[in-house]
């Protein structure tokens, strides 16, 4: 195999045609440039250049090398060089996924802070089910996601808690629970539990339709939902209840669902994921915006 050094030196050689020009364009002496022709050509066989005192010309195996590796080596480059400006640039495209709408809007603004400082990169808003969510992420569909907390999962990587909400339990209308002014969790174990996406995190999954309530008393489970409008009808039709963040209420309000607050649950936290093997200056780049546009800092406020 060729390494690196030996390519250079063959290619940029068959240019000049000067070891003292060679030597320059690469940083290193004539002599390394001249122990380099000469090792390859021993492994070559044959001379790849002829010398002189005067002038330096390519032979013909020389030639015949120099056009077929050539391209090759520049399409190397070339790919290489698009892989670093992928990972450390700032420009193309930016693919974050959301579920819900609550969650379209605040990315639409951290989107629209990002774009100002980062005119030349694009973002591209996308809904996500939340089934979706997280093979997108895995398959490389989208760049970012933002989802709900806790996320504990190999290869998935958190920003900071962007925003916090009153958690609240959807309920049937005619349901007892939606004549009360709150529930607690004891209650869970009173009606079915709707269950969340399998393709959904454990960790997820446990914090929001636990087994058991915090005294060990077991919670039944209801269907599974894939989709959040999908829950809201199962919840309607009486089929089970669903914790959820305050926005339901503003969002999806519906006639045949009644959102009564928890009185001792912690809130639901909302943040940005991303593959850890994906963390391009793009992708934390549109992370700082975000915790920008929800927790601005003094300065930034000062200087905006």
């Amino acid at each position: 195999m060729l390494e690196r050094h030996e390519i250079e030196a063959l290619l940029t050689l068959a240019e000049e045609l000067h070891f003292g020009r060679t030597a320059e364009r690469l940083h290193v002496s004539t002599a390394r440039i001249s122990q380099t022709i000469a090792k390859l050509e021993r492994r070559v066989g044959v001379p790849l250049f002829d010398r002189t005192s005067r002038r330096v010309e390519l032979t013909e195996a020389g030639r015949r090398l120099d056009e077929r590796l050539r391209p090759a080596w520049e399409q190397i480059t070339a790919a290489f060089e698009e892989a670093v400006a992928a990972g450390r640039g700032l420009t193309g495209t930016l693919r974050v996924a959301f579920v819900g709408a609550a969650g379209g809007q605040l990315l639409a603004g951290a989107a629209e802070v990002f774009r100002g400082r980062h005119p030349d990169c694009d973002v591209r808003l996308r809904e996500a089910q939340m089934a979706d969510l997280m093979p997108w992420l895995r398959d490389g569909e989208t760049d970012l996601a933002l989802g709900t907390f806790p996320i504990d999962e190999p290869g998935i990587a958190t920003g900071p808690v962007l925003v916090s909400e009153a958690r609240m339990l959807a309920v049937p209308v005619g349901h007892p629970f939606a004549r009360r002014s709150s529930v607690s969790l004891e209650d869970l174990a009173r009606a079915p539990l709707l269950q969340l996406p399998g393709t959904l995190p454990e960790s997820l999954r446990l914090d929001r339709t636990p087994h058991a309530t915090p005294s060990g008393r077991p919670i039944a489970h209801g269907p599974s939902a894939a989709t959040f409008n999908e829950a809201l009808t199962l919840i309607g039709a009486g089929r089970g209840v669903f914790p959820v963040g305050a926005q339901a209420r503003r969002y999806y309000a519906r006639p045949d669902v009644a959102y009564v607050p928890f009185g001792d649950a912690p809130p639901l936290r909302w943040g940005l994921l991303w593959r850890a093997d994906n963390a391009t200056a793009r992708v934390l780049a549109f992370a700082e915006a975000a915790r920008d546009l929800l927790n601005p800092e003094p300065d930034a406020v000062r200087s905006s």
